[in-house]
């Protein structure tokens, strides 16, 4: 599959949303996504379409949350130790590792951070929020890619709580 992120699923589903169309069918580098603004919506079986194809999103201006990356199957692999702590965002936004861009990132995997340690930045509409860690312990997994669009009380970092 070609490098197709979140963040590209999500403008697709945007520009439809924004669209008249009633129902949209798409197949890139084996991706395949059906999104329909009908309750009812099903993709049409005919030659070429998958034998078992996944449930329909139903896209509407009320359910906004419908459209998210989540919604369309985009997930990182594997679950954490129960004891792992998630830093969540505190709000929706545009995801970035470091203060500026060129800079380095916050935090590293592999790197001890105190609770009060900035680990990120969420911007929307030019307005910076600064996420802390909320915890100490070992940055495991970063969990988002930079310039990556999140939501509220999405997955950011996986830490491994200090000993």
């Amino acid at each position: 599959m070609s490098d197709i992120k979140p963040r590209d699923i999500e403008a697709l589903l945007e520009t439809f949303e924004a669209s008249d169309w009633s129902e949209m069918k798409l197949k890139i580098d084996g991706l395949e996504m059906f999104v329909s603004k009908s309750p009812d919506g099903r993709p049409a079986s005919g030659p070429g379409d998958c034998a078992t194809p996944a449930a329909p999103l139903v896209a509407s201006s009320a359910s906004t949350p419908a459209l998210s990356p989540a919604a369309v199957g985009v997930t990182r692999a594997g679950a954490p130790p129960d004891h792992w702590i998630t830093v969540r965002a505190p709000n929706l936004g545009t995801f970035y590792r470091s203060p500026k861009p060129g800079a380095p990132p916050y935090v590293k995997i592999g790197q001890h951070v105190d609770s009060d340690d900035e680990v990120c930045l969420i911007e929307v509409m030019k307005l910076f929020t600064t996420v802390l860690a909320g915890a100490s312990g070992v940055v495991r997994q970063v969990l988002v890619e930079d310039a990556e669009l999140v939501e509220f009380d999405q997955a950011l970092f996986l830490l491994e709580p200090a000993a």
